[in-house]
This record gives C-alpha cells, structure tokens and sequence, in this order.
C-alpha cells in the first residue's frame, strides 16, 4: 500500500472540519507533526481536488488568506463561511475561541471552555 503525500494528509484533515468551523495553517501543520509548514499547507489547499472545504482553513489571526491571490473573488471564503454561519467582525476576523475545531476534542483557542456565539 502507497503512503500518502504530505498534500494528501492535509486534504484528509480538512475534509473532517465540520460545516461552520475552522482550523488554522498552523494547527493544520500541527496536526501533521510539521511534516509542512503552515505556509506549504496553503499551497496544498490552493491545488486541492474539488471535494476539499478549503474555505475552512484560516490564518492565526483568524481572517482569510484568499484575499491576496488573484484567481480568487474578492470576499469568496468569507462568503462561503457566513453561508455556513461563520460570523466576521468589521475588521474580517471570525473568533477563533469559539470556531476553531479540533477534531471534537476542543480546540487550541479555547481550553475547553464552553465559548458564546459572537
């Protein structure tokens, strides 16, 4: 049996994220042991095979990452995560303490503490 590449880690993983929550590159580069830095896992969403929530993957200051690359619409993640519930501030940031997930056993954010809906 072939192992499975670095990029097919990461496609694993973020096909468990639930509908409404997210994780980071870096808890994705965590998750994996550093196999990838939390850039290289950006890469790896950018070319991820079209069943991939890419859109659930955000940067540590909880904003979206797509807004600088210019074959992505402006405001599209952002937009594919409120359809999802995901609420952002004024500024473009979700609350990391509340939507960040880590596979059910709470996420890096919170310390397992029950968190509002901002």
């Amino acid at each position: 049996m072939a192992s499975a590449s670095a990029f097919q880690l990461v496609y694993r993983v973020v096909r468990q994220i639930p509908a409404g929550r997210v994780m980071t590159y870096g808890q994705i580069s965590a998750r994996l042991g550093h196999v990838l830095s939390p850039a290289a896992v950006g890469w790896a969403l950018h070319v991820c095979p079209p069943d991939v929530p890419w859109h659930r993957v955000v940067n540590a200051q909880g904003r979206c990452s797509t807004e600088k690359l210019p074959d992505f619409p402006p405001g599209w993640q952002q937009k594919l995560l409120e359809a999802e519930g995901v609420v952002f501030d004024p500024q473009g940031r979700l609350d990391l303490a509340y939507y960040a997930w880590d596979e059910g056993r709470g996420s890096f954010f919170d310390e397992g503490e029950e968190q509002e809906r901002p």
